[in-house]
């Protein structure tokens, strides 16, 4: 147990009573002001107050630094693009040739330690926290909640790759010579792993660090939000901006890269299906198609539908596949996709870690592929991770890496092994002409794969209609993000405005001319993998920020246990009951009525009662009611401020949960009742109050304050301090979380004697 604060001061030793280390807090603090006000947050309370800090207006207002710049770099690539589009090409092919040969290593290494820690969080004993509460359930039933990362894993680029990827890999493959057995068994195995884990362990990263910040600690849904535990208030100004226009700027690229792919394969559908001419017009305008259809959504109310329309084109792209897997070799493209899996699987960490150092020309294979997917994936980061944290409130961090890099990357497989086998067939039976369509101009190649099965032209048209689908949705949804990423928005559930998103659709509809322009697929290869760059740091970032607050909740539960295990002879935290409160509780399901007069009266009795005696002992202890969305009932929330240490939380909260449907009660007037739990800053400590006396509830309240002196020791004895609560000295670090000093003791009980605590 801590020393006692009214024990004597010894010579040099710093001091201890709670007025005196308030004091010398206040003169540190002013010593240190800067410091302490910048720094990141080294406990809990503090990151809880991560909502006050970074939120400075109540609605969604637009970050005119971060649109304006980021507006700039985008209009100015576009311009150069468009007015010198042979400079921009051999230019950006330079820089790319560099990037792969001196830092394609650094790719490499970051998409592999991505995968590395998005694992270890959902092995770990930490995949159990949810994003939320602890007692937050998820919104979406389990079926659906898949359905909906099926239809995130699957986008026009894939169709576009997935006969020209394994084709190529079989006639010039990395290592080896071509048109051999190994070749043809790596084929599509390095399509599969170029769409399979290491994309959607970024899209997990990404997406559980935002949703975990927006949903557990009441932070806005953001990149920056999800630095604050690493870089601190600094993340409202200058580095925060920064940070929001690397991310803004790789989201634009990557979807304008997405959106050049998806009009190159479509043109080619569109002139066989209506007898279009191909070339860059036509593409041109499937370009201002995408922006009309964003601009509609946006001023007529058509989002609902364009969620819709999102959802249909899984079916028909499941429809395209189906209708080749009967209609083509059936044995064969179902042998091969067991085996492709199983290959897959077995050179993983081999391919994830490869940079062919070793192979003549590796570092411009690397550039092409590889490389290029990594960034591609990385650009997609924050597009997609944003759209995971939305539908996955309630989650647990387990439930959320599992479920991303295994749903959406089987979905993947399919798609690539059955077009991709289904081209890999004709090849091996000697269709050297249709390889060489295929790697010259995929997008001809994709057309005429599909040219080759039965009812020729009912498949392509459902193949164009599905690509055109896929085009339409990513335009609308990259354009929802950009305006997003380009504001301030304090809840989750809010975007930016309409006009801003409008703004973004065709400014990312000109990027995607300009590289079209500048040299098509080719240039927005090399755009992505140069514009991508920046976006790794903050992908080391992220994990640094993430694994810093999750040693913090490990802490935590440490901590917990060890109140537990110290309360355990006064019969754990549950408080004792007499039988008769005992057999009442057995056959009572408080209504909302009961619960809100148990809280007015009961509770709130006892804490004010508890706060106005710490006072008297010198403390600052403040009752505060606090809103209670779900319940509709205020809670009950006493402080008592600990200087230099992790402040002492009881807060009260109504918490509504069904009635079960067994029990001593004979008979249900509802479906749901109300507990009376006692909750901390990340969830609830799973026992009721209702129905305990004045006095009992005053007992628990000590017993969990006695607790808590027992978890600070233990904080201390086992150098918790740098991610929990700051150490008990006067250094600069610690100084800042030291409250406003308290009124000498006697100024302190007059003052509370006359005006009770803070209501």
């Amino acid at each position: 147990m801590p020393e006692s604060t009214d024990a004597p001061r010894h010579g040099g030793e710093s001091p201890k009573s709670p007025i005196e280390r308030r004091r010398l807090g206040g003169t540190e603090r002013r010593r240190h002001g800067s410091e302490a006000e910048n720094r990141p947050p080294a406990s809990s309370q503090e990151l809880s107050n991560a909502h006050a800090e970074l939120v400075e207006e109540p609605g969604p207002r637009v970050n005119w630094r971060v649109f304006i710049i980021a507006s700039a770099v985008v209009v100015a690539f576009s311009l150069w693009a468009m007015l010198v589009p042979g400079h921009a090409a051999s230019t950006m092919e330079i820089v790319v040739a560099w990037i792969a040969e001196n830092l394609g290593w650094f790719y490499v290494l970051t998409v592999t330690v991505v995968i590395a820690f998005v694992l270890w969080v959902a092995l770990s004993k930490e995949g159990s926290v949810r994003l939320g509460p602890d007692h937050s359930r998820p919104q979406y039933k389990l079926f659906t909640w898949v359905a909906m990362l099926f239809a995130a894993g699957v986008g026009i680029d894939m169709l576009f790759y997935s006969v020209t990827g394994p084709i190529t890999q079989y006639m010039a493959p990395p290592t080896g010579d071509g048109k051999t057995t190994a070749a043809a068994q790596d084929a599509v195995v390095w399509t599969m792993f170029h769409y399979g884990v290491a994309g959607w362990a970024m899209y997990a990263l990404l997406g559980m660090a935002m949703g975990y910040f927006a949903y557990r600690w009441g932070m806005p849904l953001s990149i920056r939000a999800a630095l604050y535990p690493l870089l601190g208030k600094r993340v409202r100004g200058g580095i925060g901006d920064t940070i929001d226009i690397v991310t803004l700027v790789g989201t634009v690229f990557g979807v304008a890269t997405s959106m050049g792919i998806g009009v190159v394969l479509l043109n080619v559908g569109f002139a066989l299906l209506f007898g279009l001419p191909e070339g860059l017009a036509l593409q041109i305008a499937l370009v201002i198609v995408a922006v009309i259809m964003t601009v509609a959504a946006c001023t007529s109310g058509l989002d609902r539908g364009i969620r819709l329309i999102s959802e249909l084109n899984i079916w028909f792209a499941a429809a395209m596949l189906l209708y080749i897997l009967v209609t083509g070799q059936s044995a064969f493209l179902l042998n091969a996709l067991v085996g492709n899996i199983g290959r897959f699987l077995s050179t993983l960490p081999g391919r994830t870690l490869e940079t062919f150092a070793y192979q003549q020309g590796g570092s411009e294979w690397m550039a092409g592929w590889t490389l290029f997917f990594w960034a591609f994936w990385l650009a997609w980061g924050p597009f997609v991770g944003l759209f995971l944290a939305r539908i996955s409130r309630g989650r647990t961090l387990r439930e959320f890496v599992i479920a991303a890099i295994t749903a959406p990357v089987l979905c993947d497989f399919l798609i690539v092994s059955i077009f991709g086998n289904s081209a890999m067939h004709q090849v091996l039976n000697g269709n050297d002409e249709f390889a060489r369509l295929a790697m010259d101009s995929p997008e001809k190649g994709w057309f005429a794969l599909l040219e080759m099965f039965p009812g020729a032209s009912f498949l392509i048209g459902l193949g164009t209609l599905s690509g055109l689908l896929f085009y339409l949705t990513s335009a609308n949804s990259g354009a929802m993000v950009m305006s997003n990423f380009s504001s301030s928005i304090p809840k989750p559930s809010q975007d930016g405005a309409k006009w801003l998103r409008i703004f973004w659709a065709v400014l990312t509809a000109v990027l995607t001319i300009a590289m079209l322009v500048a040299g098509g697929v080719t240039t927005m290869e090399h755009a992505t993998l140069i514009f991508a760059l920046p976006v790794t740091i903050i992908a080391w970032l992220v994990m640094a920020s993430f694994s810093k607050v999750l040693r913090m909740e490990r802490a935590e539960r440490e901590g917990r246990a060890l109140q537990r295990r110290s309360t355990a002879v006064h019969g754990g935290f549950a408080p004792e009951r007499t039988w008769r409160q005992r057999l009442e509780r057995m056959r009572s399901y408080p209504s909302k009525k009961q619960v809100a007069h148990f809280l007015e009266g009961t509770v709130q009795s006892a804490l004010a009662d508890v706060a106005r005696e710490f006072g008297k002992q010198g403390y600052r202890a403040t009752l505060e009611l606090l809103p209670n969305e779900q319940a509709g009932i205020s809670s009950h929330a006493l402080v008592v401020e600990i200087p230099e240490h992790r402040d002492f939380h009881y807060q009260v909260r109504a918490v509504e949960v069904p009635v079960p449907m067994f029990g001593g009660r004979m008979s249900r007037q509802t479906d749901v009742y109300y507990r009376v739990e006692v909750v901390n800053q990340t969830g609830s400590e799973d026992y009721d109050l209702m129905g305990l006396s004045h006095q009992q509830v005053i007992d628990d309240v000590l017993d969990r304050y006695e607790a808590h002196l027992g978890f600070l020791a233990y904080t201390t004895e086992h150098d918790y301090a740098s991610v929990l609560t700051p150490p008990a000295v006067t250094a600069p670090d610690a100084v800042s979380v030291v409250v406003a000093p308290a009124e000498p003791q006697e100024h302190a009980e007059k003052d509370t004697a006359g005006s009770g605590p803070k209501v």
